[in-house]
């Protein structure tokens, strides 16, 4: 086992910068997940980590060892591809064996390691079917089985649960996260999907066009995002955003969203104290952190039911503010019609406010 390494990595193709002055720290032991959008930077990231591409600038360890000039056969990863890349005129058992038949280890060695893993996967009964007689379920524990075969000292996987269904991708991250800890192999693990990303990793490295926007985590970066970018990405509905611009009156602070004004109170108000009238900013609140009322009441805002969106234990409320939809979390036992007048409550101690040039959180 070890940790990895990257220090200042770029990684160029032509004019494009995928992967922009990169540096991150993965533990030993650590299950770390690359995040981002399609594009962003994460798999290229991992296929320099493991010798598949050559960055342009920086170092990469694995261990104390800079791998920057060795093979990929000869930095001791392990990578799982998204579409598992199983050897189709080999066995499930042929095709796990395969790495150590290459190092030129006897029959016997061979046959009781993968025996060994085959039961961790629980696949023993699949070792004499080939891919095409295997579901997507199964090839995935048979590609992990030729990974962990190798006793790397880290796993890298490439979005290797996205070729599942929606149940059977539910059971797989429980059943990794649960190997992951079993081993203690440090694993970097690449997806889009932010639910992955929070229910699986010890931390989240936040991707986008390349930079590292945030690592901590999944808490943490849903908590207390650095900036706009974070706080959108992460949660599900995402943070509800609106342009503001800052205002006084009587002594007080205010965000002024033009539809309604946010009087602002305690360090939220003393970070904003010194800033000039009408500067701009963007306020964030989270749909569960809005309450909704059928009555007006203090400092609540008004607005219209403009949608109803059930997810059978809850209700994402849509709500109409000027132009701008806020989506609410709710009980599934909340009653409302669309058009129907209704009242918003923010959580005072639960609103972000991001600068609006650039986008840092204050």
């Amino acid at each position: 086992m070890a940790r990895i390494l990257l220090k200042n990595l770029t990684k160029r193709f032509g004019n494009v910068i995928a992967v922009n002055d990169l540096s991150l720290e993965i533990k030993d032991k650590e299950f770390l997940v690359l995040l981002g959008p399609s594009g962003c930077g994460k798999t290229t990231v991992l296929r320099c980590i493991a010798g598949l591409e050559t960055p342009d600038e920086g170092e990469i360890y694995v261990g104390d060892t800079l791998v920057n000039g060795l093979p990929p056969k000869e930095r001791d990863v392990a990578m799982v591809f998204q579409s598992y890349a199983l050897y189709p005129h080999m066995t499930a058992y042929e095709n796990i064996a395969f790495p150590l038949k290459i190092k030129g280890l006897a029959k016997s060695e061979i046959n009781q390691r993968v025996k060994k893993v085959a039961e961790l996967l629980k696949i023993t009964h699949l070792l004499n079917r080939k891919p095409k007689q295997l579901s997507g379920g199964e090839a995935q524990r048979v590609a992990l089985g030729r990974a962990l075969i190798r006793e790397p000292k880290a796993f890298l996987m490439d979005e290797p649960l996205s070729n599942l269904d929606a149940k059977l991708r539910v059971y797989m991250r429980a059943e990794l996260k649960r190997l992951q800890k079993d081993l203690g192999i440090t694993t970097i693990y690449v997806t889009h999907d932010q639910v992955e990303a929070m229910t699986m990793s010890d931390r989240v490295a936040l991707i986008n066009q390349g930079i590292l926007q945030q690592v901590g985590p999944p808490e943490e970066l849903y908590q207390h995002p650095h900036n706009l970018f974070t706080a959108g990405f992460i949660g599900s509905p995402p943070m509800n955003f609106i342009d503001c611009s800052l205002s006084r009156e009587a002594g007080k602070i205010y965000l002024d969203a033009g539809t309604f004004k946010l009087p602002l109170e305690n360090y939220r108000a003393e970070a904003l104290k010194e800033r000039n009238i009408g500067e701009e900013f963007v306020l964030g609140i989270r749909p569960e952190d809005i309450k909704l009322e059928k009555k007006e009441k203090k400092d609540s805002i008004q607005g219209q039911v403009f949608a109803l969106e059930p997810l059978g234990a809850e209700v994402i409320v849509d709500i109409k503010i000027g132009e701008t939809i806020f989506k609410v979390r709710e009980n599934i036992f909340f009653k409302a019609k669309v058009r129907e007048n209704i009242w918003l409550s923010f959580n005072k101690n639960k609103i972000y406010i991001f600068d609006k040039k650039s986008g840092a959180a204050l």
